[in-house]
């Protein structure tokens, strides 16, 4: 055991350098990038007021599912100081607050942060959500914890986190085609901003799994193999409501998802065999038996998934979430 976790400290150090090369291109400089009060009314206006009204009047025009899915993704985003202290306590990140890793991890917490501001004061100011609800479920989230079965293992982080950031990318991207279709255009204009930082951050974790693959392809294939055995759950899986158990809202909430179409069990597979084809599995060499057997698991799983995927049928609308009025 101590053999693979020196190994995996001297990988990730390895990779630092490249990860350090890229990080420019991966996250936008702080005074550029867009903030929330971009989209925001600007409450030193005097149109402040007429600004929140017209923001209500296209809010009203949203329906339940994508509302619920909204919530759901803002309360995700807003549990981000869990995945902080999660990447803090990866194997090979150094504590040192000037090392590469923890650059990144603070780098990339900042730039995700804004998520979460943004779609609650969009919330707040919709007039549609019981606030303290969805606070209250935050909160919950936060401190439930978050079990993801990755460990402190990087190879098996990385591998989640490519695998999330591309998910978190088709929600955002999907909500904000379906506000558009129901009139919202300012939530449109948010969540497609958002989906697109998600898609600027995948790109850098599946970067660093690449670079992991050069060096100990064996390990890599394997850390892939048990992700996906395991199946990646989102962070959101421990979701609850008042008098709830941890994660008894999860499964309404993925519903929601599923029937509006914003993330299906299909978009599972086609961000698997993504994953597939940007770190070129059908081709990697210099792996051992154990290696071998993995990837042959990996190369067959989407065809598994795809033919349950589409034996599923649609769930029907039968749950009242305490985050939304009326």
């Amino acid at each position: 055991m101590k053999f693979f976790e020196e190994k995996r400290r001297e990988v990730m150090v390895h990779i630092e350098k490249f990860m350090l090369e890229k990080m420019h291109e991966y996250l936008k400089p702080i005074d550029t990038i867009w903030q929330p009060s971009d989209f925001l009314p600007d409450s030193s206006r005097e149109t402040f007021f007429g600004e929140i009204k017209e923001l209500q009047e296209s809010a009203q025009g949203l329906s339940y599912d994508l509302i619920a899915v909204l919530i759901g993704d803002t309360i995700t985003e807003e549990a981000l100081p869990t995945y902080e202290s999660w990447l803090t306590m990866v194997q090979g990140v150094s504590r040192d607050e000037e090392s590469g890793w923890m650059q990144w991890t603070r780098h990339w917490t900042g730039e995700e942060n804004r998520h979460g501001d943004l779609l609650n004061k969009y919330l707040y100011l919709s007039g549609r959500v019981n606030m303290r609800m969805m606070e209250v479920s935050t909160q919950y989230l936060i401190s439930d914890g978050f079990d993801i079965g990755t460990g402190h293992d990087p190879y098996r982080n990385f591998i989640y986190t490519s695998f999330q950031e591309l998910a978190t990318n088709v929600s955002h991207r999907r909500v904000a085609s379906q506000a558009k279709k129901d009139g919202d255009t300012l939530l449109s204009k948010m969540c497609g901003v958002i989906a697109s930082d998600e898609a600027r951050h995948a790109k850098a974790y599946k970067y660093f799994i690449e670079k992991i693959f050069e060096v100990d392809p064996n390990e890599a294939m394997i850390a892939f193999e048990d992700m996906m055995r395991k199946k990646i759950v989102m962070p959101a899986h421990f979701l609850r409501e008042v008098g709830l158990k941890i994660g008894q809202t999860f499964g309404h909430f993925t519903d929601a998802a599923q029937r509006l179409g914003i993330y299906t069990a299909i978009d599972y597979v086609d961000i698997l065999k993504e994953l597939i084809e940007d770190w070129h599995i059908e081709s990697v060499s210099d792996l051992g038996e154990s290696g071998e057997k993995a990837r042959d698991y990996i190369m067959n799983l989407p065809n598994r998934l795809l033919r349950v995927a589409e034996r599923m049928k649609n769930p029907m609308l039968e749950y009242k979430f305490s985050w939304i009025n009326g």
